[in-house]
């Protein structure tokens, strides 16, 4: 799919306003707002029937992908800087390399230019993706701890173990990709009858080959501003907060930030925020991998899983599991609670 820059392939008037956007021929109506961050609002929408013979399935290499209902969701990206209309493009570039269940597919997108109110032109990207409507990992571990109640053992793995899935495919590019900002906010939850959650990763925003020298002072200052702005804090690896001036930076940076969203999976906040209190500092408590288990389930959940959370989150990224090793012993735990 194309980006479209024409004027016509775009809002009628306000996006916030229950109208219509087209993404290049097809059209959508806005049902309501389901987020927002930073530049951009996730929208649900409800595909409008086009009396031509264009259709959004026809554009689509995976016909899995179109909707049984015709509801959708769109990213509306507002774009203020040729920086990030840049970022955009490569978001778009990026999410089009892959191609798995455990990953949002990007189905459709058109970047538009508008006039600014001030004069001159800025864009606004439209970037169209299956709706899951049962929230993110996080508002999940947030509605259950609100209630102090808890994932079961079996469903913490499972959900766990299809993040393994997605990144084992972002990981296994040549070079290999890292996703960069894995966490339970980035994580969608689709709630099944007879099976566990369907976990999928979403927002490559961040997404970047994986693997960088790092050879003198000046670029490991770059990499931690450019880790500063990407990549969520409590989240961070290691490397990515005091990087040496002589590293290899590779994907295990990925394998922390998913030992922390296990644990806040677990327990519904990031290891390094329930300690912090204590250090006063989230980098200082990061950098010394400070574990701590907050008060968990009756029956708690098994010594075994804090075992593979401190496995997981190994300081020197040189001694850290690859996504192979995660999948192997995750396995094995599976089996073993099942």
């Amino acid at each position: 799919m194309g980006c479209s820059f024409s004027g016509l392939n775009a809002l009628y008037d306000a996006v916030n306003g229950g109208e219509d956007v087209w993404i290049n021929e097809n059209r959508y109506r806005i049902l309501r707002q389901l987020g927002e961050g930073g530049f951009a609002f996730v929208f649900l929408v409800q595909q409008v029937a086009s009396d031509s013979s264009s259709s959004v399935g026809k554009k689509l290499r995976d016909p899995s992908l179109i909707s049984d209902d015709g509801r959708y969701a769109i990213k509306k990206v507002v774009i203020q800087s040729d920086e990030q209309l840049q970022l955009v493009k490569e978001e778009i570039r990026v999410s089009g390399l892959f191609s798995h269940a455990n990953l949002l597919p990007l189905i459709d997108h058109a970047i538009i230019a508008v006039k600014a109110m001030q004069g001159g032109w800025n864009h606004e990207a439209y970037l169209l993706f299956p709706v899951h409507l049962d929230g993110t990992l996080l508002d999940n571990a947030n509605s259950l701890k609100a209630k102090k109640e808890f994932f079961s053992t079996l469903d913490v793995l499972q959900i766990f173990r299809q993040l393994c899935a997605g990144l084992k495919h972002m990981h296994s590019f040549d070079p290999p990709y890292a996703h960069n900002d894995v966490k339970p906010g980035n994580v969608l939850i689709t709630h099944r009858k007879r099976d566990p959650p369907l976990a999928i990763l979403m927002d490559f925003g961040s997404a970047r080959p994986a693997r960088k020298e790092i050879r003198s002072r000046s670029e490991a200052l770059q990499l931690q501003e450019w880790a500063a702005e990407h990549c969520s804090a409590p989240f961070r690896a290691p490397e990515l907060w005091d990087c040496p001036s002589h590293a290899d930076i590779d994907e295990r940076t990925d394998i922390w930030s998913l030992g922390c969203t296990l644990y806040a999976t677990m327990y519904g906040v990031s290891p390094f925020e329930f300690v912090v209190g204590e250090s006063g500092s989230l980098q200082l408590a990061i950098v010394n991998a400070q574990i701590k288990w907050p008060p968990g389930p009756n029956p708690p959940y098994p010594e075994a899983l804090h075992q593979f959370i401190t496995w997981t989150l190994q300081p020197q990224a040189a001694v850290r599991p690859r996504i192979d090793d995660i999948i192997f012993h995750v396995d094995k735990l599976i089996s073993k609670f099942t």
